[in-house]
């Protein structure tokens, strides 16, 4: 039982130094917590009445829904609540980003272009959602999760994401896609400044999603925790601003994580011979 304890120990560390060198952040680094949201200011951008994908709604129609966002009342990071209903029936889970552009007046949503990237973090792999610093800021799904039922309604804290025009991070100039898992793009809408009320901030109970605490990722420096307060809805203490390290994979550092985690293993098994 000894010998047997010791593998595992050792063969759960080998594992979990392979996740830590295989988390991809951007090539600018993680995303940083934003802290200067204008407070009562309310985003919305809602979907037209006939889908992009004209497949995806033979007869007409399109999703109906809406994503409004505010910022949290202490400035720190941002409260989404999506509503969608009405979904192709057949396809999901369905995925929805914050793209760089705005919907041109065409509709064409092909002409929003790429998800919103600041940090140049990329698509591939995809979004971790236990390390959301890591991820795309516009990859809204990929952090609080797809849309998974008919309707779906969600409210959730998203601490990289920015009322505050002048930075990357500000979405109230672009606009949202709703995907299919292929990436095929069914439909979008831009976000516009609407009159609003706290409502979008939920209470603890009315939360369906937990909001999002930033893990620390394991760095080579040693990455900073960016907390989140305890409770349904964020205190007014403001977390640091912090700088974090890009977690970077080059071949070299994933044939040496594998080369240290099998290294590990083959010691371990040299102990229980040896016991």
């Amino acid at each position: 039982m000894h010998t047997s304890s010791i593998l595992s120990l050792l063969t759960a560390a080998a594992v979990s130094l392979v996740t830590a060198q295989s988390i991809k952040t951007g090539d600018l680094g993680n995303a940083t917590v934003v802290v200067n949201n204008p407070p009562g200011v309310v985003y919305q951008a809602t979907l037209p009445d006939t889908a992009f994908d004209k497949a995806a709604f033979p007869n007409g129609g399109n999703i109906q829904g809406s994503i409004a966002a505010t910022s949290n009342p202490d400035g720190i990071g941002v409260w989404f609540k999506v509503r969608f209903s009405n979904l192709p029936k057949e396809g999901g889970p369905f995925t929805y980003h914050i793209h760089v552009d705005p919907v041109p007046s065409d509709g064409n949503c092909t002409k929003t272009l790429a998800h919103l990237d600041p940090f140049l973090r990329g698509e591939d792999p995809v979004c971790d959602s236990n390390f959301p610093q890591t991820c795309q800021v516009g990859d809204l799904s990929g952090k609080h999760g797809k849309i998974t039922s008919d309707p779906f309604e969600v409210s959730y804290y998203d601490q990289f994401a920015s009322t505050a025009g002048g930075i990357g991070a500000f979405f109230g100039n672009r606009s949202f896609v709703v995907h299919y898992p292929n990436k095929t793009r069914i439909s979008c809408a831009n976000f516009a400044v609407v009159d609003g009320s706290s409502a979008i901030i939920p209470t603890s109970a009315e939360c369906s999603v937990a909001p999002v605490t930033s893990t620390a990722v394991p760095t080579p420096s040693g990455n900073v925790t960016t907390p989140h307060p305890t409770g349904g809805v964020p205190q007014s203490t403001k977390p640091p601003v912090t700088t974090t390290t890009p977690v970077t994979v080059s071949a070299g550092n994933a044939m040496r994580g594998l080369s240290n985690a099998f290294g590990m293993v083959s010691f371990a098994a040299a102990i229980m011979f040896m016991l």
